[in-house]
């Protein structure tokens, strides 16, 4: 009987983040409604999703394709799903293809990949797809997205030549820990308001999706509009193959 006691308990843990990040937007002078929880269900399974639906949630995020295209037909149409971090292009049209309720991609790192998703988009006939920018804000190698100095030019390639894309704001995964410092929760408002100014956006139709588990209640505090909540709400990942 240990399952749904569980699962009692993921639905319990989202209602706790869901009014922490309301506190935080409210200290930053916004309304709760301004920031989105992305509940990620990497590893864990659709049943566990499926509670949280069952308790009115609708925003659900994957980090890995696969996974994605499994649990998406097994959860009903009206969930926003959202595909989080580094995608490869020769993934896009089947992500794209499994998950027509696919609501935005967070993280589009280079040109290649925004011209693939937008071809996609067309070629399937779907309604334009929201992306986000991905800024490597930590400067590490081993992390996906493009150099601050750039992010001004890679959102002009998505906003002008992808015209089946809606260029919405920039993401950041933050440190290899997956924890970030103010530093790089900075550097991506910073990116934000060059953004908003070369292609003259209301910064207040800017999202920025950064925060995690371990951070995301500063990140909301510095701005952040979209925050990816994984193990606060499931619990910890579960990797049964992988070597310790």
């Amino acid at each position: 009987m240990a399952a749904p006691a569980a699962e009692g308990a993921a639905a319990a843990a989202l209602r706790a983040v869901l009014a922490r990040a309301g506190r935080a937007a409210e200290r930053s002078g916004r309304a709760a409604e301004a920031v989105r929880v992305v509940a990620v269900g990497k590893t864990k399974p659709v049943s566990l999703l499926r509670q949280l639906y069952d308790a009115g949630h609708r925003c659900f995020g994957e980090n890995y394709v696969q996974e994605l295209v499994t649990k998406a037909p097994q959860l009903p149409e009206d969930i926003r799903w959202h595909f989080i971090g580094h995608l490869q292009s020769n993934k896009v049209k089947p992500l794209l293809a499994a998950v027509p309720n696919l609501d935005m991609v967070e993280g589009v790192d280079n040109e290649k990949i925004a011209n693939h998703l937008d071809r996609a988009v067309n070629s399937l006939g779907r309604g334009p797809l929201k992306v986000l920018v991905q800024v490597n804000t930590s400067g590490e190698e081993s992390k996906s997205g493009i150099d601050p100095s750039r992010c001004v030019e890679l959102a002009k390639h998505v906003k002008l030549a992808c015209p089946h894309l809606i260029f919405s704001g920039l993401m950041t995964i933050g440190m290899k820990d997956y924890s970030s410092t103010p530093e790089n929760f900075k550097a991506l408002v910073d990116c934000k308001l060059e953004v908003c100014k070369a292609l003259e956006i209301p910064t207040e139709q800017f999202e920025l999706s950064m925060g995690m588990s371990g951070d995301f209640e500063q990140a909301i505090e510095m701005g952040s509009t979209n925050v990816r909540i994984g193990s606060t709400i499931f619990g910890p990942r579960e990797y049964p193959n992988k070597k310790q």
